[in-house]
């Protein structure tokens, strides 16, 4: 079934982790009659959360798409992790994404993963709806949830809805649109009855109404004019000017509901369709021809060449390797061959698939704006274009955060080693934020992560899906090295080698860089004192010995070299040379200029109750960490901290025994410091 390209809706589900995503997903395909019975988190029957690490858990820890159908539009939906360690997750879903819907907890407001999302969407420009859920839950207060949208994310939101009754009370919803009131009936909350505002709500109501179309009437004259002059709006402009200024991104439509209750879907899925972009609504396509290195645009049309983006690739164990593919021009059919930019490689598609979380369905052709999946594939992966070869174009790949943790693995005996590595290669493959090394001194394998939970997770899935037997060590944390003082340094590589000279000469000012900046090369050379051709092998060498610093081996950050210098002989001398004399220089520089290691710090979040915040602030003293802030809401206290990464190993266990269960933390990378 092939849906025209206006009525489909491509959608992320993101918020903080326990904010009810998966939830309000789980509603979502149960109301459009995608699954017959409603998944439970909580029961470990989401249809979503498939893998058996979520449902133990009852987190989501993979990106799982499906497909669902409302009022004659497709909606392809990605519902993401919300736990930090999995930020990748959402990064390459947001990459891929026309729209999203920011789920936030009517007790809670803004989190920090929530606060952290909505600038990932930022930065694509996503068009958002707001879904404040939890709405049954005690200390569940709409406007202050609206409030924190505002200071937290300097968000323009504005409430669409207003919530019919509060906690244990919560019946409904009141729509400002139209006016009405909408209270769910039965318990699966299929039978909704549309009543008149009751006259205790109405002044509250109206006050709401006018704010809304205040706001529109600022970015529209022809609304102004008759706002002015008192004349009412009808239902269709209001929507009109909502849907032309949320696509915008300067507003975002606020509703609100208990997903758990079942209360609030179906007005949801109906925001979706009116406010939310079809593929032909989003800025054209923009690449670069890999060729001439000319921009090129790709507009969302059949007959336009191929190009798609592969986000994400799953290794099933007994199945095939599938490749999660966003088509955003031309169509894909079983047995094409595509062409991949990147490898300059050609690569035959022998299967595309419909995806539904873990349950697949085979169709013969794929069209833009499709999320679909690839078998057959062997030179792709995550981030990497697919397009027409006689019109190639290279899309703008997904960023990948770098690792803060590690740890060694081994296999318990030599028999596993090969498993092991497969096993390994496999991972690594799917997870471009999970890195796989071999320390060259010690023969260890060393795997790395975002976090204690993310590697807890892949070993986890190492034992369980790859029947890998394997030891694991403790977590180390991944240091850097950076220098404190600026020196200049000559280098000199005068060699003879099988009858071969090689000369090579350099002088280079190493300083510190600003911290985040990372490395820096420049010249400051007389014309004429070195070809380009050897100052690119300067750069090259030191760009070598970045990988390993003169203090513990870890890599080297935020340094400055600038070539000031140097010499070469017309016949002698040769990259190679200028290479190594480069290396040799600036390692002795940063010997000389004060080396030092960094670590990382976390910027941590706890949330606890106002009981416990002494001993809480006292163990994250003892810890290292500095506190940045404290915020009191009604009965809890949330303090903001920074902690060395070193120091944080074990802490939920610690943070349950101090609050006797009841404290939440998270963190994420802030900075790298020194030690």
């Amino acid at each position: 079934m092939e849906s025209p390209i206006d009525k489909i809706r491509n959608l992320g589900i993101m918020a903080h982790i326990d904010a009810g995503k998966t939830t309000v997903t789980e509603r979502i395909l149960y109301y459009t009659g995608r699954s017959h019975k409603m998944g439970e988190v909580d029961e470990g029957s989401a249809t979503m959360d498939w893998m058996p690490q979520e449902q133990e858990r009852g987190i989501t820890i993979t990106a799982a798409v499906t497909t669902c159908t409302w009022k004659g539009c497709q909606i392809n939906i990605i519902d993401t992790p919300g736990h930090v360690d999995f930020t990748i997750e959402v990064e390459r879903a947001l990459r891929v994404l026309d729209g999203a819907i920011a789920v936030f907890c009517g007790v809670e407001g803004v989190e920090p993963q929530s606060e952290k999302v909505w600038r990932q969407a930022d930065r694509y420009r996503l068009p958002r709806i707001a879904f404040v859920n939890k709405m049954d839950r005690v200390g569940a207060d709409f406007f202050r949830a609206i409030r924190s949208m505002e200071e937290k994310l300097k968000a323009r939101v504005v409430p669409i809805q207003l919530p019919w009754g509060g906690e244990s009370d919560f019946q409904g919803v009141i729509d400002l649109i139209e006016m009405k009131g909408l209270l769910w009936q039965d318990e699966l909350g299929t039978q909704i009855a549309e009543v008149e505002i009751p006259a205790d709500k109405i002044q509250e109501a109206k006050k709401y109404r006018d704010r809304l179309i205040e706001t529109l009437a600022e970015t529209d004259d022809v609304l102004l004019d008759k706002y002015l002059n008192e004349v009412p709006l009808t239902v269709e402009e209001i929507k009109a000017s909502l849907r032309k200024e949320t696509l915008q991104g300067r507003l975002f439509p606020v509703l609100c509901g208990s997903a758990l209750r079942n209360k609030g879907i179906q007005p949801l899925l109906d925001a979706i369709i009116d406010y939310l972009p079809s593929p032909v609504e989003v800025p054209v396509t923009r690449g670069i021809n890999p060729i001439t290195q000319a921009e090129e645009i790709r507009k969302p049309d059949p007959t336009e060449p191929l190009s798609a983006l592969v986000f994400k690739v799953m290794t099933h164990l007994e199945g095939p390797t599938i490749f999660y593919t966003r088509i955003y021009s031309g169509t894909l059919s079983v047995g094409d061959t595509v062409y991949n930019p990147r490898s300059c490689k050609r690569e035959k598609v022998l299967r595309v698939l419909q995806l539904h979380a873990n349950k697949i369905t085979q169709i013969d052709k794929a069209y833009p704006g499709a999320i679909i999946g690839i078998i057959g594939l062997k030179f792709t992966t995550t981030g990497d274009t697919l397009c027409d070869e006689a019109h190639p174009i290279l899309l703008q790949s997904i960023e990948f955060p770098e690792p803060v943790i590690s740890v060694a693995i081994e296999p318990r005996t030599q028999a596993d080693q090969e498993n092991l590595d497969e096993a390994l290669r496999k991972l690594a493959n799917e997870d471009p934020t999970f890195q796989v090394k071999k320390n060259e001194e010690t023969g260890q394998t060393i795997i790395s992560g975002m976090g204690e939970l993310h590697l807890e997770i892949l070993v986890d899935r190492l034992l369980r899906e790859h029947k890998v037997k394997a030891r694991v060590g403790k977590p180390q944390v991944a240091f850097k090295e950076t220098i404190r003082k600026k020196v200049e340094v000559e280098g000199k590589f005068i060699k003879q080698t099988g009858g071969r000279d090689h000369y090579g000469h350099v002088w280079l000012r190493v300083e510190p860089n600003e911290r985040g900046k990372g490395f820096k090369f420049e010249t400051d050379l007389k014309e004429g004192t070195l070809p380009p051709i050897y100052i690119a092998a300067v750069e090259a060498g030191i760009r070598d010995t970045l990988g390993s610093g003169v203090l513990a081996g870890y890599p080297i950050v935020d340094v400055k070299v600038t070539l000031f210098g140097g010499s070469y002989h017309e016949e002698h001398s040769s990259e190679l040379a200028f290479r190594i004399a480069a290396a040799t220089a600036f390692n002795d520089a940063c010997r000389k200029a004060d080396p030092v290691l960094l670590e990382p710090m976390m910027r941590v979040e706890v949330n606890t109750p106002k009981a416990y915040t002494g001993e809480v602030i006292e163990d994250l003293n003892t810890r290292k960490g500095k506190i940045q802030g404290l915020e009191t809401r009604e009965t809890t206290e949330i303090i903001k901290a920074l902690v060395p990464l070193s120091q944080m190993f074990g802490y939920t266990t610690s943070l349950r025994s101090l609050t006797q269960g009841r404290a939440t933390f998270s963190m994420e990378l802030s900075h790298y410091d020194e030690v």
